[in-house]
C-alpha cells in the first residue's frame, strides 16, 4: 500500500488526461467482472469436477489468480473465449499476489488444503495491506502459517479439520468470502463469526453465497454476522462472467461530467455487483438513467445535465453512506469535486487498507489541483469551489487503478491534468486507457 507521504521516487510515465467541453457520446463493452472471475476460478478449482468460465475478465488481478492456482497444482486451459480448469490434488508453490487482494485473502484458505508449503509474495505496496486477519483465522483453525503479513508461508495439511472462527472483518470483507470459498472443503466444515464493528461490502459477501449456491453449497446465514459452510461437494459448472459494473462507472461519469450520453452494453438486469448502485447515485447528482432493452440483453444509458459541469445546473453534491459499494468512492469523489453543492462520502473507513490509503489519498490529489477536500473519521466531504479555481497538475495514481480513472474523470473538465502511471489500470481494465481516448474523441 502506498502511503501518501511515501510516494516513489522513481520518475513514472504521465498521460495527459483528454479534455472536453464536447458532450461525450458513446457505446462501452466493458469486460467481465473481477469479482466474479475471481471467484469462480477458486470455486472451479475446489470442485468435484471440471469447470468452463466464460467471459472471465482478463487483467493482471485475474491473471495473477491463475497463476496462483496453477502454481499449486490446479489444471488450467486456456482457449480464449473460454478458460477450463481441471481440479487436481493441490501440492506447495510460490504465490505471486501482486497487489491483488482477491489473491493474498481468497488463495490462503485454498493452500491450507495443499498439501506441501505455500509461499505467498506480492508487490512492495502490498506488504502493507492489512492481512492478519485472514492469518490469524487459520492459525485459529489449525494451520501452520508464518508471518503476518506478506510475505508469508502456509502449510497446507492436505483436509484441514475446520470448525468455527471469531474474525473482525472490519477491514475488508474478503476475509469472510475468502474462508466462505475454501469451507466446503474443510473436513468439518467452517462457521465465521464477525466480531468487529460495521461489515464493509456486504454485498461481495453476498455475491460469494449466491456463487456458492451455484455451485451447490448452501451457506447457513440464519444468524446475524455469521455464515457456516458445511463441509460437501462442489460443483464443477460452466460460469458465465457479466460485465465488471464498476469497471463501468468512469465512463457513465463522464457523461455526468460532459453532458452527453454513455451506453454501457449488456448491464445486468438482476446483479449482486456492488456497482449496480451507480445508478442511483448518477440519478441523485442530476444525470438521467434508463435501462433499454437490446435484444436479449439490456444496455445502461447515462445521460448527464446539460451542459455537464459547465451547465446551469451542474452536477448536485451527494450526501450517501457507500459503506456498501466502498469501491466506487473514487468515482464519486471525483465527480463530487466538479459538484457545485457539497458532498460527504461516509461509511467508508475501511478503504485506507485498500491498494492506497484511498481517503487519505483522494484528499491529497484533489487539494493539489485547487479542490477543496476534508478527511473525515470515515469518509470526505467535498466542498465546491469556482471552477476558475481548478488547475491542472500531476495526479498520482499511487499504484491504485481507481485513484488513476478518478484523475481521468476530473480531466475532462479541467485541462492539463497528468496522471502517473495510467498503465496501474491494467489492475481490472487493461485497455482502460485507449477507451477513454477514443470515448472523448468521438464526442
Amino acid at each position: 500500500m502506498v502511503g501518501v507521504e511515501e510516494l516513489s521516487s522513481e520518475t513514472l510515465p504521465v498521460w495527459l488526461a483528454p479534455h472536453t467541453r464536447t458532450p461525450i457520446d458513446g457505446v462501452i463493452t466493458v469486460p467481465g467482472s473481477k469479482s466474479i472471475t475471481n471467484r469462480a476460478f477458486i470455486l472451479a478449482a475446489l470442485a468435484d469436477g471440471p469447470s468452463a468460465i466464460v467471459g472471465a475478465l482478463r487483467s493482471r488481478d485475474t491473471n495473477l489468480m491463475l497463476a496462483a492456482l496453477k502454481s499449486i497444482g490446479v489444471g488450467v486451459r486456456d482457449q480464449g473465449s473460454e478458460i477450463h480448469i481441471e481440479p487436481r490434488p493441490l501440492r506447495g508453490g510460490t504465490i505471486n499476489c501482486g497487489l491483488a487482494g482477491t489473491v493474498m485473502r481468497f488463495v490462503p484458505p485454498v493452500a491450507a488444503i495443499a498439501t506441501g508449503t505455500v509461499f505467498f509474495d506480492g508487490d512492495p505496496q502490498a506488504r502493507t495491506r492489512p492481512m492478519s486477519t485472514m492469518l490469524d483465522a487459520l492459525r485459529e483453525l489449525g494451520i501452520q502459517v508464518q508471518g503476518d503479513a506478506l510475505p508469508f508461508i502456509i502449510d497446507g495439511v492436505g483436509t484441514p479439520t475446520g470448525g468455527t472462527v471469531d474474525i473482525d472483518a472490519s477491514g475488508s470483507s474478503q476475509f469472510v468470502s475468502g474462508l466462505l470459498l475454501a469451507g466446503a472443503r474443510f473436513s468439518n466444515g467452517i462457521t465465521v463469526r464477525h466480531t468487529g464493528g460495521n461489515l464493509p461490502s456486504m454485498p461481495h459477501i453476498e455475491m460469494t453465497i449466491a456463487m456458492l449456491a451455484e455451485a451447490g453449497v448452501t451457506v447457513d446465514t440464519s444468524r446475524a454476522n455469521e455464515w457456516t459452510v458445511p463441509a460437501g461437494p462442489i460443483s464443477g459448472r460452466t460460469w458465465r462472467i457479466e460485465p465488471d459494473l464498476s469497471n463501468a462507472t468512469p465512463f457513465l461519469a463522464a457523461a455526468a461530467v460532459t453532458g452527453g450520453t454513455a451506453r454501457i452494453r449488456h448491464w445486468p438486469q438482476r446483479t449482486t455487483q456492488p456497482g449496480d448502485a451507480i445508478r442511483g447515485i448518477l440519478e441523485r447528482m442530476g444525470c438521467t438513467v434508463d435501462i433499454t432493452a437490446v435484444g436479449p440483453s439490456y444496455d445502461l444509458v447515462v445521460t448527464g445535465p446539460a451542459g455537464g459541469v459547465y451547465g446551469e445546473h451542474g452536477l448536485k453534491g451527494i450526501s450517501i453512506d457507500l459503506s456498501d459499494v466502498g469501491e466506487l468512492t473514487p468515482t464519486v469523489a471525483a465527480l463530487a469535486a466538479l459538484a457545485n453543492t457539497e458532498s460527504r462520502l461516509t461509511g467508508i473507513t475501511h478503504l485506507r487498507g485498500h491498494e492506497t490509503d484511498r481517503l487519505a489519498a483522494l484528499t491529497r490529489e484533489i487539494n493539489n489541483i485547487g479542490g477543496q477536500c476534508t478527511e473525515l473519521a470515515d469518509g470526505l466531504r467535498i466542498s465546491p469551489v469556482p471552477r476558475e479555481q481548478l488547475h491542472g497538475g500531476l495526479w498520482h495514481s499511487y499504484a491504485d487503478h481507481r485513484m488513476a480513472t478518478a484523475g481521468a474523470i476530473i480531466g475532462l473538465a479541467v485541462p492539463g491534468i497528468e496522471v502517473e502511471d495510467i498503465a496501474t489500470t491494467t489492475k481490472t481494465l487493461p485497455d482502460f486507457a485507449n477507451m477513454w481516448t477514443k470515448l472523448v474523441a468521438h464526442g
